[in-house]
């Protein structure tokens, strides 16, 4: 996935990448001398103003395995009701509400 945001931000120019951890309800592992909690997956959302506005979203759960990107595809409004984040509040509602609600990889290719 980094290969691929490092493609896109060639090819697209400027683009808007968040990431971070996502943590479902109940208890979590830890790990270390810490107590270093766990995150059960992991969201990355990209945004691209150039042309046509686009986002996409990923989450890999945190477990062994390497599936095709598609796999992961999710909407940003998706990933948005699972980490309670609003990640492009300054866009107008209009684009907004276009870009967060698809999540069509082939929009990427």
């Amino acid at each position: 996935m980094e290969n691929q945001c490092r493609r896109w931000a060639k090819r697209y120019g400027d683009i808007y990448i968040v990431a971070g951890p996502i943590f479902y309800k109940g208890k979590h592992k830890t790990i270390g001398q810490h107590k270093v909690v766990v995150p059960d997956a992991f969201f990355k959302v990209v945004l691209c103003m150039q042309g046509t506005p686009k986002a996409i979203a990923f989450i890999y759960k945190n477990v062994e395995g390497n599936r095709p990107k598609d796999s992961y595809v999710n909407s940003v409004d998706d990933v948005e009701r699972i980490t309670g984040i609003d990640f492009f509040p300054a866009l107008p509602d209009d684009v907004e509400q276009r870009v967060e609600s698809r999540h069509c990889l082939s929009d990427w290719q």
